[in-house]
């Protein structure tokens, strides 16, 4: 596993028809740290990742890794860079094997290029066979190694999720940006994916973590980050963030008080 990257987010936002989903959002997340955003539908959440994974641009603000900014730069760069993403949505391609889904995600990080593709030359066979091997490390890490050579369209959702997770990591992250990973999953499952992802904060690896589960980011998160209509209202370890009065309030009144209190 390559060495966790640092991340730092310094005023970011991003307007949809004149409505903030993220406002003036600072937010740094050390290497190896596992931080968790959480806060009620329509925080802001998912719309961070999307900023941060270059998915969407930001009308403002930052996005640095490792001290470098990389908001100018396309989602692919940012992949070269160590950055995966894994939105809640399955996104995979249903006429590939699970096998070659998971292979895809080391495309961003290979060097023998297109030349030596196109005329089978040995440098893209080492590539290959070396993207396999890692392809059948990272279907075994996630239990998916019976279905490497199933249509990936035939996976039930637990195992789409689980194919998501593996092609992010055949891409050796150095960050990891996980959107509502528990979402649908039985309690099986869950479990398994907490220890997974566990096992990848231990080895130093940066992880981004969204959960509506809030018993299973106070389990896995070094700090968490709350965020509301698009704005960030606490940080700090899980149970001071527990605690605080103003993440009660958001989680328990309604989204049309908050605006007016905005």
């Amino acid at each position: 596993m390559a060495a966790g990257a640092a991340l730092d987010v310094a005023g970011l936002a991003r307007a949809f028809g004149g409505v903030y989903a993220v406002r003036d959002t600072h937010l740094s997340v050390a290497p190896g740290e596992l931080r968790a955003v959480i806060g009620p539908n329509g925080a802001g959440k998912t719309t961070l990742f999307a900023l941060i994974g270059g998915q969407l641009a930001a009308d403002a603000g930052a996005v640095r890794l490792d001290g470098r900014r990389i908001d100018r730069l396309p989602p692919y760069r940012r992949a070269g860079l160590g950055v995966a993403v894994v939105f809640q949505a399955a996104r995979i391609f249903t006429g590939l094997t699970t096998r070659e889904n998971v292979m895809v995600g080391a495309h961003a990080t290979t060097s023998a290029g297109f030349v030596a593709a196109a005329l089978r030359l040995p440098a893209h066979h080492r590539q290959e066979r070396l993207i396999r091997d890692r392809a059948d490390e990272c279907l075994a890490r996630t239990g998916l190694t019976r279905w490497a050579d199933r249509p990936a369209g035939e996976l039930p959702l637990g195992q789409q999720r689980a194919l998501q997770l593996a092609r992010a990591l055949c891409g050796a992250p150095r960050l990891l940006l996980l959107d509502e990973p528990a979402s649908g999953l039985r309690a099986a499952e869950r479990e398994r994916l907490a220890e997974l992802v566990a096992s990848l904060r231990a080895e130093g690896l940066t992880i981004l973590l969204v959960e509506h589960d809030v018993a299973f980011v106070m389990r896995l998160a070094d700090r968490i980050t709350v965020l509301d209509l698009g704005r960030v209202i606490a940080d700090g370890p899980p149970a001071e963030v527990r605690a605080d009065p103003a993440v009660i309030a958001a989680y328990l009144g309604s989204t049309a008080d908050r605006r007016a209190a905005a």
